[in-house]
C-alpha cells in the first residue's frame, strides 16, 4: 500500500498527462466514499418531498375552485369549515406527522395547505364580518396574523418551512400596510413607488440570504438571492425610464449595481446573481444602445453594437463559471 505522499504524487502526474479529469476523479472518490450513495439518496428524498409539495398545492387548487365555483350558494358556516376549517386541520395533522420519523418529510405538505388556504378563511371571516377584504387595511390583518403564527411556530418547531412562508407573509405585509400607509396620495399610474419597495424587498432578501448562508439555514440562500437580485436589477432598471424621460440617478448607478452583482456572484458563490447580473447586463446593453445611438448611427449598427456587447457578457458569464463556481 502506497503512502499518502506517493498517491497523491501519483494523481498530480495523471493529471498533468490528462489521463483523467478532475470530475472522474470527484466521482471515484465519491464511490469509494459512499458519498455518492448518500448524494442519491437524498436526491430520492428531495424527489419524494416535491412531490408532497405538489400534492399539497392541488388541494389548495381544489379548495380555492370549489369556494369560487359556490360562493353564492354555500352557507357561511360551510365557507368557514372548508377554508379555515381546513387550514387548521391541515396544520395539526402536519404536527403530528412530523413527530414521527416515517411521516415526518410528508409534514410540510399540510404545512403548505396551511399557509395557503388559511388566509382565505380569514378573507371569508372578514366579508362576512361587514370588511372589505379586498382593502389595504384587511389585508395588513390577514398577513400580520399568518406571519404571526408562522413566526410562533418557527419559534417552537425550528422549521426551515416556517422561515421560508414568515419571509412570504412579511413581504405581504410590507406591501400592504406601506399601502395603507400612504392610500390616499396613490394614483393608479404610481408604478415607481411600488418599484422602489421591490427594490428594498429585494435587499431584505440579499441581506437575509447571506445571514442565512453562516448556519444550517443555508437552503433558503437560493430563494432569497434569485427573488432578491431579481427585485434588485429588475425594479432599479424600471427605475431609470425610457427615452425621452429617463431618470439620470438610476441610469448613472445601474452599471455599478450589475458589476456589483456580478462580483457578488464570486464572493457568495451564487449562481444566481450570475445568472440574472449577466442577464440584466444584457438588456441594460440594449437599452442605451436603442436610446443613445440608434438615431445618429443608426438602429441596424445600434444593434451590431449591442449584440457584440452581448457576446462579450456571455463570453463573462461563462467564464466567471467555470473558474469561480464550477464546484457547485
Amino acid at each position: 500500500m502506497e503512502n499518502k505522499e506517493e498517491v497523491l504524487q501519483y494523481i498530480k502526474t495523471i493529471a498533468e498527462q490528462k489521463i483523467v479529469s478532475r470530475d472522474e476523479l470527484i466521482d471515484t472518490y465519491d464511490m469509494g466514499s459512499g458519498a455518492k450513495k448518500e448524494a442519491i439518496s437524498r436526491k430520492r428524498l428531495d424527489m419524494a418531498q416535491i412531490l408532497y409539495y405538489i400534492g399539497g398545492g392541488i388541494v389548495f387548487l381544489g379548495i380555492f375552485i370549489l369556494i369560487w365555483q359556490n360562493w353564492s350558494s354555500l352557507m357561511f358556516g360551510t365557507k368557514v369549515i372548508a377554508t379555515f376549517g381546513a387550514g387548521i386541520a391541515a396544520y395539526f395533522i402536519g404536527l403530528l406527522f412530523s413527530r414521527n420519523e416515517k411521516t415526518e418529510k410528508a409534514s410540510p405538505a399540510f404545512y403548505l395547505i396551511f399557509s395557503l388556504v388559511t388566509p382565505i378563511g380569514l378573507s371569508v371571516i372578514f366579508d362576512n364580518a361587514g370588511f372589505d377584504a379586498g382593502s389595504y387595511g384587511v389585508q395588513s390583518l390577514i398577513s400580520g396574523i399568518m406571519l404571526v403564527s408562522l413566526l410562533l411556530s418557527l419559534t417552537i418547531f425550528r422549521k426551515n418551512f416556517f422561515i421560508l412562508f414568515s419571509i412570504l407573509f412579511g413581504t405581504w405585509l410590507f406591501f400592504s400596510l406601506t399601502s395603507l400607509m400612504v392610500e390616499s396620495a396613490l394614483s393608479s399610474d404610481d408604478w415607481e413607488f411600488y418599484m422602489y419597495r421591490i427594490f428594498v424587498v429585494g435587499v431584505t432578501y440579499i441581506l437575509m440570504g447571506y445571514s442565512f448562508s453562516k448556519d444550517k439555514r443555508d437552503s433558503l440562500c437560493g430563494f432569497l438571492y434569485g427573488f432578491g437580485i431579481f427585485g434588485v436589477l429588475g425594479a432599479a432598471l424600471a427605475l431609470g425610464k425610457w427615452y425621452p424621460g429617463q431618470n439620470p440617478f438610476w441610469e448613472l448607478i445601474y452599471p455599478g449595481l450589475v458589476f456589483a452583482a456580478l462580483f457578488l456572484s464570486v464572493h457568495l458563490k451564487s449562481k444566481a446573481f450570475l445568472v440574472w447580473g449577466t442577464f440584466f447586463l444584457m438588456v441594460y446593453i440594449f437599452k442605451i444602445t436603442s436610446e443613445y445611438f440608434s438615431t445618429g448611427l443608426g438602429w441596424p449598427l445600434a444593434l451590431v453594437i449591442a449584440g457584440l456587447f452581448m457576446i462579450g457578457a456571455g463570453y463573462m458569464f461563462i467564464s466567471i463559471k467555470k473558474k469561480y463556481l464550477s464546484a457547485e
